[in-house]
């Protein structure tokens, strides 16, 4: 079914979209940086056109400066490969600067709902996208236990990485913002991703009758808002979200897309006015680690979330989703040791699968 038999799709979309700003932010985090990170490797041989692409991402301080160096974990070395594994942490937000940008920051004004943990082993032979529920309780330095996207809001960029380096035991290398407003324009530069919906489903919004469907910008908004008459409520949303990433980095990654220069070139566009990185991330990193991965495709992208406990009631009452530690501490060792595919083999990972309800 091509995106205009897509049903549910009306005239008051542009309304609806307003209301779903926190659930596409969730979504687009990690496929703008990769694309920016794919897309200036593809371009790296025209200066001119990589130059208009870097102007295009906006940059803010650096979190990084206000961190003792001391307290940090160490930058993991794997010795039978050159290099460092990275780690990148990706935040989802209503604007790229004024919630990215340190000297815009203000007290209790910005929470994110979009908290992703991108791990790149040293060897670059995988990406691994660990989604972190906005909700999770953990412990924020200086401020005790509370919901971790908190941090954001205490403490800004910095703390929000300081928290995550301690409740993971892994050096954050650099940190992405990203906005939603121009994540309808990539899905339609790409001409609209396919997703396959395996049962019916509805809601007050929208029906989607059990099949594979061409999704344009607009249409996927109605797919990752669905909640109602999913098994897993908030959770099975999560993997909708990341299904429609994958979606979009699959045909991102295409032959179709890489040889097509118009459609290229309006992807990039989409995806480089949609993000901000902190300053230390610079251009020619950029481009060293966009010619690392040139070779990957949707099967080396591993989406999936940090092993939880479900969600419970903290002492004050607010609703929090609880980590299952064990599981949690074995994902992180395992990402320090650069051995997530013997970790994945366990069992233990909540790992985006083909089959999405």
């Amino acid at each position: 079914m091509r995106t205009g038999d897509v049903p549910g799709h009306g005239a008051d979309a542009p309304r609806r979209r307003s209301r779903t700003a926190r659930l596409l932010r969730r979504t687009v985090v990690v496929l703008v940086v990769l694309a920016v990170l794919l897309g200036v490797g593809v371009a790296a041989g025209d200066v001119a056109l990589r130059q208009r692409y870097d102007r295009n991402i906006e940059r803010f301080e650096d979190p990084f400066v206000a961190l003792p160096e001391a307290e940090r974990p160490p930058a993991v070395e794997d010795p039978a490969v050159p290099g460092d594994a990275r780690n990148y942490l990706l935040l989802g937000s209503d604007s790229r600067i004024s919630a990215g940008d340190a000297s815009q920051w203000e007290y209790g004004a910005q929470r994110t709902d979009a908290i992703l943990l991108v791990h790149v082993p040293a060897d670059r032979h995988a990406v691994y996208v660990v989604s972190l529920p906005r909700d999770t309780w953990v412990a924020v330095p200086g401020h005790g236990d509370a919901k971790i996207n908190a941090a954001f809001s205490y403490g800004g960029p910095a703390l929000m990485v300081q928290t995550v380096e301690q409740l993971t035991g892994l050096r954050v290398d650099h940190l992405g913002v990203v906005d939603f407003e121009g994540f309808v324009a990539m899905t339609d530069a790409l001409g609209g991703v396919e997703v396959t919906v395996p049962e019916t489903t509805r809601d007050m919004r929208a029906e989607f009758p059990a099949g594979t469907y061409t999704m344009d910008g607009e249409q996927a908004l109605d797919y990752v808002r669905q909640r109602y008459g999913l098994d897993g409520g908030d959770f099975d949303r999560v993997r909708r979200q990341q299904n429609w990433i994958r979606a979009v980095l699959g045909e991102a990654l295409s032959r179709d897309t890489l040889t097509s220069p118009s459609t290229l070139d309006a992807f990039l566009l989409a995806t480089t006015r949609s993000v901000a990185l902190d300053e230390g991330f610079g251009s020619g990193e950029l481009r060293e680690l966009a010619v690392e991965l040139r070779g990957l495709r949707r099967d080396d992208l591993t989406f999936l979330t940090v092993p939880t406990d479900g969600t419970a009631r903290s002492a004050d009452g607010q609703s929090i989703v609880v980590l299952d530690e064990a599981g949690a501490d074995g994902l992180w060792a395992a990402m320090r040791a650069g051995t997530v595919d013997e970790w994945l083999a366990t069992g233990d990972a909540d790992v985006l699968g083909d089959r999405v309800d």
